[in-house]
């Protein structure tokens, strides 16, 4: 293999149309753009999502629905999940940290505690919210329900 013998793959390479050169060319006149309008002339550019005139899809497709900005969104944990990460890992204080290093949270995630089943341990409970019935059934058995 050589220099000289280098050429390009087959394919890669086409002659350049020579535009406007005149009709002999075959590209002369209008040079290959089509007749008057705006796609003929230098400096068109068509909108994004233009649809030649038609109703767009944007907004021809209803809204609807409502997401408030301020919502607080939590993370749902009922009394039968904390009873078996207790039963688990022996754990009497029950926090962020627990559910984070047993993967039923995430750090930046607020926890709120509902009241499905139902919790037989004594444990101090230390999350950010806490349903009324979860809370009683909590210090019905001798915990705490730590809001915080």
């Amino acid at each position: 293999m050589n220099l000289s013998s280098l050429k390009p793959a087959p394919g890669s390479t086409g002659t350049n149309r020579r535009l406007g050169r005149g009709e002999g060319s075959g590209m002369g006149g209008t040079s290959t753009r089509g007749n008057k309008g705006a796609q003929s002339r230098s400096g068109y550019s068509q909108k994004p999502h233009f649809e030649g005139g038609q109703m767009p899809i944007q907004r021809r497709v209803p809204k609807f629905g409502f997401r408030n900005i301020n919502r607080i969104e939590y993370r749902p944990i009922n009394l039968d999940t904390i009873q078996l990460l207790v039963e688990k890992t022996g754990a009497t204080v029950v926090d962020m940290a627990l559910l984070v290093q047993n993967g039923i949270a995430n750090k930046l995630d607020l926890v709120k505690v509902l009241s499905r089943g139902e919790i037989t341990s004594a444990v101090e409970v230390s999350l950010h919210g806490f349903s009324k019935s979860a809370a009683e059934s909590i210090e019905k058995v001798g915990g705490k329900a730590i809001k915080l």
